[in-house]
């Protein structure tokens, strides 16, 4: 059984006093939960050790993980705004997204600089979460999934299977994301499968078997159990619906019967 894992990608949001905020009313949240999926709290840059040591405090920092929006594939050097993978697990993260759809298209991210970056995350202990996803001009014309396979042979080129371990792909539609519009239950197990056996293709079906793979696109908490359900679908990157801590634990927690 893969455990699902539900990231908060909070963006380009929240101070640091709305992050302790946030997770001061996260943790009553979570007190007296048992049973939840892995969670991953992932707050800008500015908050990030302050966040780390706040999980801590509230003792919840096995319940709910840190995670960083993205880092620069080298150690050190001149590199004026840019965050490297060990600052990162300075500052308290086990997980950074990689290669976000935001990232792609306003920075113009490639599939060769996902690579490296995954690379350098591995290097240092992090987990990556690998997005990927078609864009609606892309799917319209029937070319989702020659977009999702390039996307992941390009950006896991160079890699053995056993170097793969713990990533995690998350699936995310580019027209799905802050749109409102979310994939049927139908597309998103479709995506899921495929690119599930992408991954039996160029590494075995052992890493297949065990890669988590999420769904990404406004999950909301009426619409997460459709998607979820689905055989495929091993928990969500969730943005916008993550702001808020009512709304990400009720995304969490939805009724699995």
């Amino acid at each position: 059984m893969r455990r699902p894992i539900f990231a908060a990608n909070w963006k380009m949001n929240k101070t640091i006093a709305e992050t302790e905020e946030y997770i001061e009313s996260f943790a009553e949240l979570l007190i007296g939960t048992e049973h939840y999926p892995e969670i991953v709290l992932i707050p800008p840059y500015t908050a990030l050790a302050y966040a780390g040591k706040i999980l801590d405090s509230m003792g919840i920092g096995k319940q709910a993980l840190l995670g960083a929006q993205n880092l620069f594939w080298e150690d050190v050097g001149a590199f004026t705004g840019e965050v490297c993978a060990e600052m990162l697990v300075d500052a308290g993260c086990q997980y950074v997204i990689i290669g976000h759809s935001e990232r792609r298209q306003y920075f113009l991210e490639t599939d060769e600089i996902v690579n490296k970056k995954i690379a350098a995350a591995l290097k240092s202990g992090l987990k990556p979460i690998i997005c990927i996803g078609e864009t609606k001009s892309e799917r319209q014309g029937g070319k989702t999934f020659a977009v999702l396979e390039s996307q992941i042979k390009e950006s896991l080129d160079f890699f053995e299977s056993n170097d793969l371990s713990d990533i995690v792909i998350a699936y995310e539609p580019v027209w799905a994301i802050g749109t409102g519009l979310t994939a049927t239950p139908e597309q998103a197990q479709e995506a899921h499968l495929f690119i599930r056996n992408q991954i039996k293709n160029m590494f075995g079906s052992d890493l297949a078997d065990n890669i988590r793979i999420q769904y990404g696109g406004s999950v909301k908490p009426d619409n997460v159990k459709t998607i979820m359900i689905q055989p495929d679908v091993d928990g969500s990157l969730v943005g916008g619906a993550s702001l808020d801590p009512d709304s990400f634990f009720r995304i969490i927690s939805f009724d699995r019967k």
